[in-house]
């Protein structure tokens, strides 16, 4: 067996791989979903990885997992991309997703094979659609400006641009990158999802140039904070002077942290008209995706199940 520097699992174990894993709500989430779901005597762990840490601290992780035969799989986040950059001869198949967009956000076990996810490009759009009303960009023509570089910037915009919604994309995505890589690496991908759509790349090392795009959307555009900025790292990718697109949407990914970018937002709400949306029901979203996927459930997305799960979460939440 392969020796790693992760102690084997003494029961069915699920991780966490991330920044601030402690802070977040699944470690006391999952336990009252785990009873709900009939899961058995598992647990989770968190693994907190540095951002772009080195590739062999990726390396020893998917080891662990993929030799230890109580670890049974992980959920993924901040690290999707350096993950699979780093692993990806360690998987024995990657899933349609995963090889399109260049991340990994789940990492689960079937038939004695490790196989690896990326689950935002669904549990994003599933995200988005519960609050954006029906056929949105078509009747507006309201502009999209995503704020990192990161797999959730990458899935959400695929998601947006998938030629099946027909007239009812955005008019146009503008992306927004403190480094000039992922940047660069984004845009490569839209050109193989989409070369004819509308699409703008701004290196905003300093938050005044994310300021000055916010300023000049069409109304109605949808503006997001995909940073971790509020979350893992504090502050905001923009400064309280930003001006929000009237009747504008402000969609934080987070739900936990000082969440700067929501108070920014809330400061102009009535102004802007905006509505203002935080990172909560991704969260349930992407976390019963990867449980489904680690634990081989049957979970839906919607329905009584799915509200039942939402309700155990939110009361654990308070």
């Amino acid at each position: 067996m392969t020796q790693t520097a992760y102690p084997p699992a003494d029961r069915p174990t699920m991780y966490f791989i991330g920044v601030t894993t402690a802070k977040s709500s699944i470690m006391k989430v999952f336990p009252e979903w785990a009873a709900y779901l009939d899961l058995g005597d598992c647990r989770i762990r968190g693994i907190d990885l540095k951002q772009h840490d080195r590739p062999e601290r990726y390396r020893e992780v998917v080891a662990h997992i993929k030799s230890d035969p109580l670890s049974l799989g992980a959920l993924v986040t901040t690290h999707k991309i350096d993950l699979l950059n780093a692993c990806r001869d360690q998987f024995d198949h990657l899933d349609e997703y995963a090889g399109l967009l260049g991340e990994v956000s789940s990492i689960s076990k079937r038939g004695g094979k490790l196989i690896g996810h990326a689950k935002d490009p669904i549990t994003s759009g599933l995200a988005l659609e519960a609050f954006l009303p029906d056929r949105y960009w078509a009747a507006t023509g309201a502009e999209v400006f995503v704020m990192g570089a990161g797999g959730s910037s990458i899935a959400i915009t695929w998601h947006l641009m998938k030629a099946e919604h027909g007239p009812n994309r955005p008019s146009k995505i503008i992306v927004a990158n403190r480094t000039r890589p992922r940047l660069r690496q984004i845009e490569r991908l839209h050109r193989r999802f989409d070369p004819d759509f509308p699409t703008e790349y701004h290196h905003t090392p300093q938050p005044e140039l994310s300021d000055a795009i916010v300023g000049r959307l069409k109304a109605g555009s949808l503006v997001i904070n995909a940073t971790g900025l509020g979350k893992d790292w504090p502050g905001s990718p923009i400064t309280d002077a930003a001006l929000f697109p009237q009747g504008g949407i402000a969609w934080d990914f987070n739900y936990r942290g000082d969440l700067v970018f929501l108070d920014q937002a809330r400061a102009r709400q009535r102004e802007r008209n905006l509505r203002i949306e935080d990172g909560w029901l991704y969260f349930i979203h992407g976390w019963t995706r990867v449980i489904a996927e680690v634990f081989h459930a049957s979970l839906p997305v919607q329905g009584p199940v799915f509200d039942e799960l939402s309700a155990i979460a939110a009361r654990v939440r308070g």
